[in-house]
């Protein structure tokens, strides 16, 4: 699958994200090192904490599916800076692949790429325990 398919299922999610709180729809697709793609939306609740983002939904459904070699993930939102991942998000990407590619996108549809542990520099991984 090519960067710029991922980065398009990530966009088509946002279309199904359930928002009615904070109206800001973000989509993910994430791809497998086996091609498989898993995609997510965000998911709100009323009780707030009960909410789950976009990536962690892909994250999740490819782990309950067994598995867990992951390559990349796009994140779209519609915001006009880049959509990058909230700090649980990438505490999760860390845990199973704190080498992958995060591809970011905004509104208008670009992107920016950064390696992960550009976004978590010094993230907790199981060297810690």
């Amino acid at each position: 699958m090519t960067t710029q398919e991922l980065c398009q299922k990530a966009m088509d999610m946002m279309d199904m994200a359930y928002i009615p709180y904070s109206h800001f729809p973000v989509g993910a697709a994430l791809l497998c090192s086996d091609g498989t793609v898993f995609t997510g939306c965000n998911i709100e609740n009323a009780a707030y904490g009960c909410t789950i983002c976009a990536e962690r939904t892909a994250i999740f459904k490819a782990v309950s599916e067994g598995h867990r070699d992951f390559v990349r993930i796009a994140i779209a939102g519609k915001s006009e800076d880049f959509c990058v991942p909230c700090g649980s998000c990438r505490q999760v990407m860390m845990e199973f692949a704190p080498d992958m590619e995060v591809i970011c996108l905004n509104g208008n549809g670009e992107s920016k790429t950064f390696a992960l542990k550009e976004l978590l520099p010094y993230g907790f991984d199981q060297s810690w325990l």
